[in-house]
């Protein structure tokens, strides 16, 4: 019950998106590796694409975490563009 509790907790918060990606890339490895077991090019290139979107969301995170280049969390987004 408390785990139910935690999730729907979650949905409700500001964490609902990572949890929802991440089910999706779950969802996707799946059927990654389904396409490859049973060689169905479409899944595999499928897959393939994800990967690579996957990869860059994260290096994407990881750099605005780090602050690398012109990514800094603390100013406002408008102000970055100038």
């Amino acid at each position: 019950v408390s785990v139910l509790e935690r999730q729907i907790f979650d949905f409700l918060g500001y964490q609902w998106a990572p949890i929802l990606a991440n089910f999706i890339h779950i969802i996707i490895v799946i059927l990654g590796l389904f396409g490859t077991i049973q060689y169905r090019p479409r899944y595999i290139t499928g897959y393939a694409v994800w990967l690579v979107l996957w990869v860059t969301w994260n290096v994407f995170v990881i750099c605005f975490y780090l602050e690398a280049g012109d990514l800094s969390k603390s100013k406002p987004v408008m102000l970055q563009m100038k």
